[in-house]
């Protein structure tokens, strides 16, 4: 088991960024399992205040230790004493800041940042919106919504972060996914 150390305090997330979700609750003293959205599950511990939003608000959550159990990570969350208190949070996402994730090197991205950007091939056919990026093991998927006038009739198209061979540009100042891709695929 792992104690938390003292955490920053800020009162809201001014950039919001989901880095996992509460889970069910785990035997009768008010754990919970936690699913971790940050590439090295346990990394989600490194990012404190967490917050949920609750009832339009966001209330911190203050965790007071963790540990690993099985395949899972299972979490106490300070003043949450029992089962009952515990399965009230199931299902909550958790939030931190985005100012306390780390600075990436050139050419690797956030999945937060990618959200919204326009999709456009080496041609000038623009392909859609970013509106979700899925894992699939072996890279990123970004899905594209079609612009509703899209010439090949297409809604969604599921096109491999590949940088390089399928990703030619990210431009975030400008929202922009540059993309050698067929757009009638």
């Amino acid at each position: 088991m792992v104690k938390m150390s003292k955490q920053l305090r800020i009162a809201a997330p001014v950039e919001p960024v989901v880095v996992g979700k509460m889970g069910s609750a785990y035997g009768i003293r008010g754990w919970l399992r936690v699913f971790s959205s940050t590439e090295e599950a346990e990394s989600i511990f490194d990012y404190q205040p967490w917050f949920i939003k609750r009832a339009r608000e966001w209330q911190p959550i203050g965790l007071e230790s963790w540990k690993r159990h099985n395949q899972d990570l299972i979490i106490k969350v300070r003043d949450i004493e029992d089962r009952e208190a515990a399965t009230l949070l199931t299902n909550c996402e958790i939030v931190v800041d985005a100012s306390q994730l780390p600075d990436l090197d050139s050419g690797e991205y956030y999945w937060k940042d990618l959200l919204g950007c326009q999709v456009v091939t080496v041609g000038g056919y623009q392909l859609g919106e970013v509106i979700d990026l899925m894992e699939t093991g072996s890279n990123d998927v970004l899905v594209v919504k079609a612009n509703l006038k899209d010439a090949f009739g297409i809604q969604e198209r599921l096109i491999p972060f590949l940088d390089g061979k399928v990703i030619k540009n990210v431009d975030l100042a400008a929202h922009i996914i540059e993309v050698d891709w067929d757009p009638g695929f």
